[in-house]
């Protein structure tokens, strides 16, 4: 929506901008059993794209099934990259790769996202899927705490999966958690482009 158009529809609308009088790069977990963090952390992206930040998207599990926001984010004609690192799901049914070659996959995503936050370059980092690669063993502890106590100030850090690990919600300033209420597959519908991927 063009800010000007929303103006001129809605005249007595004041839109606000705000600024903080301090800035701080947060680190954000989304943890939980239920549907949504990927998609949480998506929308951070959509606003931080609306700020004009730089970002970068790591896909730690992600990579073997297309997911629409690999196209999407393309079409968002915003400064944020998205990299499909990962294998697939570790350990799911049908997943042909062995442990050692997740291991082998998350290990380059773990080094590429060292690279991508010491760079400085970067407004905002996801990791997407980081916490289920580490409860998988596919990348360690040391590794994940090292990229939140390494990253600068200002950058903001957003750490997604299941079963986060106390020591990183303990070093995070907001954690989310997902709770699974209901969901469409437990009634045998299969998952639906737009919504699960």
């Amino acid at each position: 929506m063009d800010i000007k158009k929303l103006e001129r529809l809605h005249p007595e609308l004041k839109i606000t901008y705000m600024k903080p009088e301090k800035r701080v790069g947060l680190t954000v977990v989304l943890t939980g059993y239920g549907k949504g963090k990927s998609s949480s952390a998506l929308g951070m992206v959509l606003r931080a794209c609306g700020h004009g930040m730089k970002v970068s998207i790591i896909q730690f599990m992600k990579g073997d099934i297309y997911t629409g926001e690999w196209d999407g984010i393309r079409k968002l004609d915003c400064d944020v990259e998205l990299i499909p690192s990962g294998m697939g799901f570790c350990g799911i049914q049908g997943n042909p790769y062995s442990h050692p070659v997740h291991r082998e996959a998350a290990q380059r995503a773990i080094k590429m996202a060292k690279e991508k936050i010491e760079s400085g370059k970067y407004d905002l980092v996801v990791l997407d899927e980081i916490n289920n690669a580490l409860q998988l063993k596919l990348v360690d502890l040391e590794q994940v705490l090292e990229l939140i106590r390494g990253k600068p100030h200002l950058m903001h850090l957003i750490l997604t999966g299941r079963d986060a690990h106390p020591e990183i919600i303990d070093l995070a300033d907001t954690v989310s958690e997902v709770k699974e209420i209901k969901h469409a597959y437990r009634k045998d519908i299969e998952p639906q482009p737009g919504i699960d991927y």
